[in-house]
């Protein structure tokens, strides 16, 4: 059966992927981008693994940014047992693929090929991985087939799979039984997902609930971030510090309005909007619906700071740096598709708020059922939630707490992901 699976995946699904991502690409840059990345791929990674030293080599995929962040833990703890161990790391976008060209952990960053057969056994030839690791959800069948062929251990870390998810629709999941039965070792992030991936009748994988290695990542960049001080004191001095993280236009139409009725009962406040794409009709935008404050000042004029309410930031790569000075946070996405990263606040041990929109991830209902973590549905609840949170300072270092305590409670899964590494460094297949 897997045989039939491979030919009608090989031979139907991919060339129909090759044309949508062409057509996409024809209309939307970062597709386009990504595209001509790939066009010397092979040449370019060639040249990289010619330079790599002997020794172990594990291999990282990530789909993008987020997902490599999962990686980065696993990677440094790796680097810093084997300080010979050599890490090739491969994206399959654009924006994670660029983003980390200059990850000084990773000893080659690659784009993945386009999973066909030949892409596959092309690409493996050259990287030779002693094991592979996928992180989170990033799988393509025939590279996962080719591994196995070769008697490569390849393991899932960070792997999620919802109750719901239409992978586990009876056609479909006869075909996902191939493909994740082609995997050694599938460390998920929860029991919940566990008895997901149970669905799909896998005999010959190791199924177990880790843990989620981005707990252990926001608590080692935390760490850095504290030593950074971007908001500088004489800027945030007697303030009581908002920040609104990863925001878009749907969250502003609910933050504007809010921060614009509390202000006129709270004193002393200050509120620092980071916008998730800060462009310059994006940034404009912001400055008109903050008409009715006490003016705006844009981060990057922030030596001329004289008092304004509203900081708005334009440039990219700081939000979790300035979530240190926050009492509390809101965190963008939950009035559009889904709620950005809540993590990146929690470990600061604030109180965070976000809308409706948050089941994209388990992270923001256990820290709504720790304690640390309230929704909110519209600007009024927003106001209520802000004012009780500023005016009762027990309440709001209450919540604080539960949000650092959720964080550290589930801390230390990098090491149980090592525990599945390392045995296959010790022998089996080298590079």
């Amino acid at each position: 059966m897997r045989s039939f699976w491979k030919i009608l995946y090989t031979a139907l699904v991919i060339p129909l992927l090759w044309i949508i991502l062409h057509l996409l690409g024809l209309v939307l840059p970062k597709v386009r981008r990504g595209i001509a990345g790939r066009v010397t791929l092979f040449e370019d990674l060639e040249r990289s693994v010619n330079n790599l030293k002997p020794g172990p080599r594990v291999w990282f995929h990530a789909s993008s940014l987020g997902e490599f962040e999962q990686a980065k833990p696993i990677i440094s703890e790796l680097k810093r047992r084997r300080p010979d161990m050599q890490i090739v790391a491969s994206f399959f976008s654009p924006s994670g693929y660029d983003h980390s060209r200059k990850y000084h952990l990773a000893d080659v960053i690659t784009y993945l090929p386009f999973d066909t057969p030949g892409n596959a056994g092309k690409f493996l030839d050259l990287v030779r991985p002693t094991v592979a690791v996928m992180v989170r959800y990033d799988v393509w069948p025939n590279i996962i087939w080719e591994l196995q062929s070769r008697s490569i251990p390849t393991m899932v870390a960070n792997a999620t799979m919802r109750a719901t998810s239409p992978r586990l629709l009876p056609v479909v999941r006869n075909f996902h039984h191939y493909l994740y039965g082609s995997i050694g070792d599938i460390l998920t992030v929860s029991e919940e997902d566990v008895r997901s991936f149970r669905e799909f009748g896998l005999n010959g994988s190791t199924l177990e609930a880790i843990g989620d290695t981005r707990y252990d990542q926001v608590c080692a960049r935390s760490a850095e971030a504290r030593k950074r001080h971007l908001l500088p004191d004489s800027v945030v001095r007697g303030k009581q510090v908002i920040v609104i993280g990863s925001s878009w236009p749907e969250d502003e139409e609910v933050v504007v309005p809010a921060f614009l009725e509390i202000r006129k009962q709270l004193p002393n406040l200050l509120l620092v909007v980071v916008p998730h794409e800060p462009t310059l009709e994006h940034l404009e935008d912001l400055e008109r619906r903050f008409n009715g404050t006490n003016a705006t000042l844009r981060f990057s004029a922030l030596n001329e700071y004289a008092g304004e309410e509203v900081i708005i930031v334009d440039s990219i790569g700081i939000l979790l740096v300035l979530y240190a000075s926050a009492h509390i946070a809101y965190v963008g996405g939950s009035f559009r598709q889904g709620v950005h990263n809540v993590l990146e606040a929690a470990v600061y041990g604030i109180p965070v708020l976000f809308g409706p929109r948050h089941k994209n991830s388990q992270e923001p209902a256990g820290l709504v059922e720790a304690g640390g973590a309230f929704v909110i549905n519209d600007a009024r609840q927003l106001a209520a939630s802000l004012t009780r949170l500023l005016t009762d300072e027990g309440a709001r270092r209450k919540a604080g707490e539960c949000a650092a305590g959720f964080v550290q409670r589930n801390t230390g899964a990098t090491e149980r992901v090592l525990e599945h590494i390392e045995p296959y460094l010790t022998g089996g297949h080298q590079a």
